[in-house]
């Protein structure tokens, strides 16, 4: 099986890609995240990934539009959807250059966070299948997820500390803001 995988970062890839290349599949890395912010957080992101991607052999194919005055302008009337609007913008793209360059399948490094709205993501997958006809790749990898972490640690890659967009920064600080 060809699959398109969309890759958030380089660290949440490290157990998908392992897992994955088991059964076999010829996995492509797809890096698409307009969400993220502020820019130096997306290059750092980016760079771990393809330093990353390099080292295990595995293609990377980059769709470097920054976009984050139109994933904001696309958000502002869905904030208390905001995660649920992201998955689909992320993984409808995925699926639409799946699709449109012969991969068998999408599926996305998302899956492995404990901290992402998983049956969000899973019925956004389902959703996205049926409309560009094209085989969402369903794992949940969360139980890899330590393991994961652990080895791009190891690796020495970059490891962020949020989310990615500024509304899970601004709660990454929540506690911090409250007290002051």
């Amino acid at each position: 099986m060809k699959l398109l995988l969309h890759t958030c970062c380089a660290p949440c890839s490290v157990y998908c890609v392992e897992s994955l290349q088991k059964e076999n599949i010829d996995i492509t890395s797809y890096w698409y995240n307009p969400n993220i912010h502020p820019y130096k957080e997306y290059e750092a992101r980016l760079s771990s990934l393809k330093e990353y991607n390099k080292m295990i052999n595995v293609p990377l194919i980059i769709d470097d539009y920054y976009g984050l005055k139109e994933f904001c302008k696309n958000l502002i009337d869905k904030l208390d959807n905001r995660c649920g609007y992201c998955y689909l913008c992320r993984l409808e793209k995925t699926a639409k250059y799946a699709k449109e360059n012969g991969y068998d399948a999408f599926s996305t490094t998302l899956l492995i966070s404990p901290y992402q709205n998983h049956e969000l993501l899973k019925k956004t997958g389902e959703m996205i299948e049926k409309k560009y006809n094209i085989k969402f790749l369903y794992r949940d990898f969360r139980p890899g997820f330590r393991e994961g972490r652990e080895k791009a640690r190891s690796l020495g890659l970059y490891m962020q500390k949020y989310c990615g967009c500024v509304f899970s920064e601004e709660e990454r600080y929540e506690k911090l803001i409250e007290k002051n």
